[in-house]
């Protein structure tokens, strides 16, 4: 048993090496500052151009056989939070998503990789849209490095059902938060 967890420790201890100067990071958007508002959906009220921001990440861990991203706002008033992006199956070799990647149809993604159902009921990028006058909405983007080549997921999955393979195939991630608000209502 004491050598069992001597070996977990150390497995866990060698992961977070691994993954430890894993980085994310968005020519586009600033962490921590407020998002332009070319990335709010247009739609339910928002009227932004809808565009994915570009991304771009380096350090993965040994062993990363293919990226996943995704874009959630724990901030939104459903009980369970908003997913506005998922992408899976992003070859290892590519480290960056360029500018509207997240165009629907996936025509704008790297080979191989394709969109996850996300909450506005597309497979694409559903821009910032919080509800007018609330305080600013996080917005957590990640990039996970998965041990697998591919995740086999049904066509109609949503990003929470995503979420979970991603979490379970993960050999690390790398993430930022910026924020983006809109005024009262006049």
């Amino acid at each position: 048993m004491k050598q069992l967890l001597l070996a977990s420790a150390l497995f866990a201890a060698t992961s977070l090496a691994n993954a430890a100067g894993f980085q994310l990071s968005s020519p586009d958007i600033k962490p921590g500052q407020l998002m332009d508002a070319s990335f709010e959906f247009n739609g339910f009220g928002c009227s932004g151009e809808n565009k994915s921001p570009a991304l771009q990440w380096h350090g993965a861990p040994a062993g990363t056989k293919s990226f996943a991203v995704t874009v959630y706002d724990p901030d939104a008033p459903t009980g369970s939070g908003w997913w506005h992006w998922s992408v899976i199956n992003v070859p290892a070799d590519v480290m960056a998503l360029a500018p509207d990647a997240g165009a629907v149809g996936g025509a704008k993604l790297p080979q191989g990789a394709s969109h996850v159902r996300i909450d506005y009921g597309v497979a694409g990028w559903g821009g910032t849209c919080p509800p007018q006058g609330d305080k600013p909405h996080r917005y957590i983007f990640t990039v996970y490095a998965l041990k697998t080549d591919k995740l086999e997921l049904p066509a109609d999955a949503t990003a929470a059902l995503a979420g979970y393979m991603i979490k379970a195939n993960a050999l690390g991630q790398a993430s930022f938060t910026a924020k983006y608000g809109r005024g009262k209502a006049k």
